[in-house]
């Protein structure tokens, strides 16, 4: 199994710097749980799913632990994208959901335009390096590339990975900033950006406004939107006539990477 794989790599490696990238499957759909959780959870295959996923964490946290290596290994726990709860597969995902709420207080989820569907949980743990809190720092994961390179002293060519930045203090707790903005891309490629002073800017599109399957509001509005991501997080007042200067700044962002990547191609 993958989990067995990564134990034997990790333990095989233990005595040099090493790389392990672990990708489960154990949440996405189709869950199919192990058998030894089938049932375990009270909450279906989802939440059965969600129990082996942490098993897994678990088992990889536990071998680190008991080689004595666990201190010094930079550990990114990270998803793909916001949360699905049902993504067209009757599991009963939605009705054994409860009061839970995936999203947390952000609107959307995954494919969307809306911030449910692009922040997603990430946790770094390093004791030799990092002290444990929570930062505010704007980040992307698109910046692992460039980060991890700096951090064993590669220099990248610059025709690698261009639109990665070494935003490694971030990662690390040290910068709580991070970015000046990310740019977001939706399911139907629709660009949004957002600032680290909180404002968030979505491209007008012509698309549908709910995901067939999952039921899911996607962001798409033929009115260009602006929201304060700072005081109003559920994006659900439309600023972008309110303050037009800040709403033609952001449009220029994106305007210019458009620009600077047509060029790098």
């Amino acid at each position: 199994s993958i989990l067995v794989n990564a134990l034997q790599f990790i333990g095989q490696n233990k005595q040099h710097p090493f790389f392990l990238y672990l990708g489960t499957n154990d949440i996405h759909v189709p869950r199919v749980p192990h058998p030894r959780f089938v049932g375990k959870s009270g909450l279906g295959p989802r939440g059965d799913a969600i129990l082996e996923f942490d098993y897994t964490v678990g088992k990889v946290l536990d071998l680190l632990d008991s080689l004595n290596i666990a201190d010094n290994t930079l550990i990114i726990l990270s998803s793909d994208n916001g949360p699905v709860v049902d993504d067209g597969y009757a599991d009963k995902a939605w009705e054994l959901l409860g009061d839970h709420k995936p999203w947390g207080p952000y609107r959307g989820g995954k494919y969307s335009s809306f911030e449910a569907g692009t922040r997603v949980p990430c946790i770094v743990r390093w004791p030799q390096r990092v002290e444990s809190g929570v930062s505010g720092a704007l980040v992307s994961q698109i910046d692992w590339f460039a980060s991890l390179a700096s951090l064993i002293g590669i220099q990248l060519p610059d025709s690698v990975a261009p639109d990665s930045r070494n935003q490694i203090e971030a990662w690390l707790g040290k910068d709580l900033r991070g970015r000046d903005y990310v740019i977001e891309q939706s399911l139907n490629n629709n660009l949004s950006v957002i600032s680290a002073d909180g404002w968030k800017y979505i491209q007008p599109n012509g698309g549908p406004a709910i995901e067939q399957y999952t039921k899911m509001e996607l962001g798409n509005n033929p009115q260009p939107q602006l929201y304060n991501m700072m005081k109003d997080p559920g994006e659900t007042e439309n600023l972008a006539k309110t303050y037009p200067a800040i709403l033609e700044q952001m449009q220029k962002v994106i305007a210019d990477e458009q620009q600077r990547t047509a060029v790098v191609k």
